[in-house]
């Protein structure tokens, strides 16, 4: 059983690193440092979004407009971090 809690908190934590690439990225072509007329930027942007739309999307509909500001991956490394702490107060103690 503990491994199966360290394989997922590992990918929460793989995940953790994916959005905040993916939002380093956004920033990135915000503040026209990198674009997309890069083939590698392109492709790297492509698979960050595709790993993470299919989470931050039906949350971002759910939120209410900011404007330019997108807090939809905030919330989802608070979701994150609220898993890993439940994992590690409520899942390890039993393991044992």
């Amino acid at each position: 059983m503990k491994a199966i809690f360290d394989v997922i908190i590992i990918a929460l934590n793989i995940y953790w690193w994916v959005i905040i690439a993916s939002a380093v990225l956004s920033w990135l072509v915000a503040f026209n440092v990198v674009n997309y007329r890069n083939a590698i930027v392109a492709q790297i942007d492509q698979t960050l979004r595709a790993l993470t739309e299919p989470v931050l999307g039906p949350i971002r509909a759910r939120m209410p407009n900011t404007g330019a500001v997108d807090l939809s991956p905030i919330v989802v490394l608070l979701g994150i971090i609220l898993i890993q702490q439940i994992i590690y107060r409520y899942g390890y103690p039993y393991v044992f």
